[in-house]
C-alpha cells in the first residue's frame, strides 16, 4: 500500500485501487468474524432497503484515501466521475441526491464543491447544485481538522494492526492524504481561488494565509490546548517559538547542543508548517511532509483544505457528530535514542473530558476546553478522534436564531423532551442551551434554523457518547435520518424539521419484552404474536402495524 511521498505512485510491484458499488462501503473486510469489526455504512444500507429504497438507488462514491485531493483527480478523474454521477442519479430517478458523508469524506465532498466552481459557469453553479444536491448529511466531520493525524506522523499509529508502529509511520507518512486532517488555526484563512480564477489571476502557485488579530491575541489557535510539546536538544540561538519565516535563518545542524528543551506548537504553527521546520534537523520525514503540505495543500489551485469551512451552499444541511467522550487533545513527545522511524515517543496525552483537560496521569492541565468534548480517543476500532471544537464549528453555519431540542436518544413519549426556541446565538460562540441532562440517560441535542436564510436549513446533532467510528452504525443515527428523510419527501409535512416529540418502534427489531410488566413493551406499537422458531419473549414480540403506518406518527 505505501506510495512514493513525493509523486504518489503505487510501488512498481503492487497496484491498489479503491472498491466500487456498496460493497466498498459496506464492511472494509468482509467475513463472519471480521465483518461485524469492520461495518461502515451496511446498517445505513440495511436500514435504506428495509424501508422501500432499492438497492441500485443508493450510490456509493469510494475514493483512494491515501491521496491528496488533487492526485485524486489527476489520477482517477475521480471529480469528473463524481459529477458525473450525480447528473446521472438525476436523469434515472428525476430528482435530486442526499449525500451521506463520513469523516474524511466530508473533506473529499467540500473539495468537491470547490473544484466544482471552476468546472461550471458562475452563473450556473448555484442551479447545479439545486438540481443536482438537496441535502449534505455531515457525519463525524472534522472541521478543524483532527490531532491524532499529528500522532501519526511522529510515531505512528497501528489502529490495532499486527505492525509495528515504526512500519505505520513509513506507510502513514507516504500518503498525501496524512496532511488532509492537520488541525489548523479557525482564524487563518486563505485568498479566495475562485474570484482569483474568474478576474484573470492565476490559478497556480501558493495561496496567500492571512489569520485575523485574535490568532495572535488569544492562545491555542481556538483549540483547548497546544498540539504538540516536544523535547528537542538546546541552543542558545534558537527561539522557542519559532515562525515559518525565522526557522531558515537558523541552521540548527552546526549548533552545538546542551540540556533538551520543550518546544509547543498551535494549530496554525502545525498547519503553516512552522513544526515540521523546527524539527526538520532531528526527524528524516519533515522534509519529505513539508514538500507535500507546500505541493498538495498551501498550493494546492482548487482550495487549501487547511482551512475552516463555510456553510456549503446546499438547500439542506445536517452536521452530526457525538460528544462528550474521552478524546486525544495534545500530545508530549521526546526523542527515544531508537534509529528512525521509531526515533519518537509520547510522554504525555492531554485528553478532554466533558469540559475539562487532563494528562494521562490524571492531572487536571489548563487551557480552554469546550462545553463538551469530542468523540472518543482511538481504540482498536476506532480510526480517529476528533475533538469538540472541530466537531462543532459546523454550528457557526446557523443563524442568529436558533431552536434548540434536548430528547432521549432512546424510545420516549415526550416527557423528557426539553425545547428552547429562538435563542441567540453568534458566530463563533458556542451555544451552550441551558437544560438539564440526566446521567443515566443519553441524549440527543438538535440545534435547528430554517430562517436566516432563504429557502434554506441548516441542523446540527449531537449525540451523548457516539464514538467517531460507531456513529455510523448507531441505531438511533438510523432512526433520526431515515424520520428526517421520510419527513422532507412527505407532500403532507406541515414542519420544517420532523417532529421530536415522541419516538417509538419503527422495526420489529425494536420492540423487546418489558419482564417488569410481563408483557412486551410498548404495547401501543407492540404486541405479543408468536411465530415458530422464536427462542425467546422478544423475539416474539412484533409492530401491530406496518412501519408506513407508524411513520405517519412523525408528520
Amino acid at each position: 500500500m505505501l506510495l512514493d511521498p513525493h509523486n504518489q505512485t503505487d510501488h512498481p510491484e503492487c497496484k491498489s485501487r479503491p472498491d466500487s458499488g456498496l460493497s466498498a462501503i459496506t464492511e472494509l473486510d468482509p467475513g463472519y468474524i471480521t465483518g461485524s469489526l469492520s461495518s461502515v455504512w451496511k446498517e445505513w444500507v440495511k436500514w435504506c432497503i428495509e424501508f422501500g429504497i432499492e438497492a441500485n438507488a443508493i450510490m456509493a462514491v469510494p475514493y483512494d484515501w491515501r491521496l491528496p485531493p488533487s492526485m485524486l483527480e489527476q489520477r482517477d478523474l475521480y471529480f469528473h466521475k463524481l459529477k458525473l454521477t450525480f447528473e446521472t442519479a438525476l436523469k434515472l430517478r428525476g430528482g435530486p441526491s442526499l449525500v451521506f458523508a463520513h469523516s474524511l469524506g466530508n473533506n473529499v465532498f467540500r473539495y468537491f464543491l470547490e473544484w466544482l466552481k471552476l468546472e461550471i459557469a458562475p452563473k450556473h453553479y448555484m442551479q447545479w447544485l439545486d438540481e443536482h444536491i438537496n441535502a449534505y448529511f455531515a457525519v463525524g466531520a472534522p472541521l478543524l481538522g483532527a490531532i491524532e493525524t499529528v500522532k501519526g506522523t511522529l510515531s505512528g499509529n497501528t489502529f490495532g494492526l499486527p505492525v509495528s508502529e515504526g512500519t505505520s509511520r513509513l506507510m502513514f507518512n507516504s500518503f498525501g492524504s496524512s496532511l488532509w486532517m492537520l488541525p489548523f488555526s479557525k482564524y487563518c484563512r486563505a485568498d479566495n481561488t475562485y474570484w482569483k480564477h474568474f478576474s484573470g489571476g492565476s490559478r497556480k502557485g501558493h495561496h496567500s494565509h492571512q489569520c485575523e488579530e485574535q490568532e495572535f491575541q488569544s492562545n491555542y489557535s481556538g483549540w483547548p490546548t497546544n498540539i504538540i510539546n516536544i523535547e528537542i536538544p538546546f541552543t542558545n540561538r534558537f527561539n522557542a517559538y519559532p515562525t515559518i519565516s525565522e526557522i531558515p535563518e537558523t541552521n540548527l545542524s552546526s549548533m552545538e547542543c546542551g540540556q533538551p528543551t520543550q518546544l509547543s506548537f498551535s494549530a496554525r504553527e502545525i498547519a503553516d508548517g512552522t513544526f515540521f521546520k523546527a524539527i526538520e534537523d532531528y526527524d528524516s520525514d519533515s522534509q519529505r511532509l513539508l514538500y507535500q503540505l507546500q505541493k498538495s495543500y498551501h498550493g494546492d489551485p482548487v482550495l487549501n483544505p487547511l482551512t475552516p469551512w463555510d456553510r456549503p451552499p446546499i438547500k439542506n444541511v445536517f452536521c452530526i457528530y457525538g460528544i462528550d467522550s474521552k478524546t486525544e487533545v495534545g500530545y508530549h513527545f521526546a526523542p527515544n535514542g531508537k534509529p528512525y522511524p521509531d526515533n519518537w515517543i509520547i510522554t504525555d496525552v492531554i485528553y478532554e473530558i466533558e469540559g475539562s483537560l487532563f494528562s494521562r496521569s490524571g492531572n487536571l492541565v489548563e487551557g480552554n476546553p469546550g462545553a463538551a468534548s469530542g468523540d472518543e480517543t482511538v481504540s482498536l476500532i476506532n480510526l480517529i478522534c476528533v475533538s469538540y471544537n472541530s466537531l462543532s464549528w459546523c454550528k457557526n453555519w446557523l443563524g442568529p436564531k436558533v431552536n434548540i431540542t434536548r430528547a432521549p436518544q432512546s424510545e420516549h413519549d415526550g416527557s423528557d423532551v426539553q425545547v428552547k426556541l429562538n435563542v441567540e446565538h453568534h458566530y463563533e460562540v458556542d451555544i451552550v442551551p441551558n437544560m438539564t441532562k440526566s446521567p443515566r440517560m443519553k441524549h440527543i441535542t438538535y440545534y435547528e434554523d430554517s430562517e436566516s436564510i432563504p429557502g434554506k436549513r441548516t441542523a446540527v446533532w449531537e449525540l451523548d457518547k457516539a464514538n467517531h467510528r460507531n456513529i455510523v452504525r448507531s441505531p438511533v443515527l438510523m432512526r433520526e435520518l431515515w424520520l428526517q428523510m421520510w419527513h422532507d419527501i412527505h407532500p403532507d409535512a406541515k414542519s420544517k424539521f420532523v417532529t421530536k416529540a415522541k419516538r417509538g418502534p419503527l422495526r420489529y427489531e425494536d420492540c423487546y419484552w418489558d419482564y417488569g410488566k410481563a408483557r412486551c413493551a410498548w404495547p401501543e406499537y407492540c404486541e405479543y404474536r408468536y411465530v415458530f422458531g422464536d427462542v425467546h419473549l422478544g423475539q416474539s414480540c412484533r409492530l401491530k402495524n406496518s412501519s408506513a403506518d407508524l411513520l405517519l406518527h412523525y408528520l
